[in-house]
């Protein structure tokens, strides 16, 4: 099993930034692909990002959602069981909680089935 954890969230004016943490416990994060999704009040879950596990035939190939390219990034650090959502010129409608996923083996695309989520981290951003 992976557990993973977001933090960082917060409240952010229209421009702004944030980034957001996903730690993970466990010895094999690395043969995990991870993701993060969001969820507004009333709408259905959206895919934000994803990557595969660090030894994909994929390489580190990273999906992004239309709404999100050019703005936010996404990346991982293995020796620290961690990865990040940078998320610069922040609007309203990128109001959401924010979760974090994984996947073991998995590549990280949008229509994967996920195992493992984390409770989640709101993002508010005012206009």
């Amino acid at each position: 099993q992976l557990y993973v954890a977001e933090s960082g969230g917060g409240l952010v004016q229209a421009g702004g930034s944030l980034r957001l943490t996903c730690s993970a416990s466990g010895r094999t994060f690395a043969s995990y692909a991870m993701a993060w999704f969001r969820q507004a009040p009333g709408k259905e879950r959206e895919f934000i990002a994803g990557m595969p596990w660090s030894g994909s035939r994929t390489g580190s190939k990273i999906y992004y959602g239309e709404s999100v390219k050019g703005r936010f990034t996404m990346s991982r650090d293995d020796a620290k069981n961690t990865v990040y959502l940078q998320m610069n010129n922040l609007k309203p409608e990128d109001t959401a909680i924010y979760y974090c996923a994984s996947e073991m083996y998995g590549l990280g695309e949008g229509d994967t089935a996920y195992d493992y989520w984390g409770q989640g981290t709101q993002v508010t951003v005012s206009s």
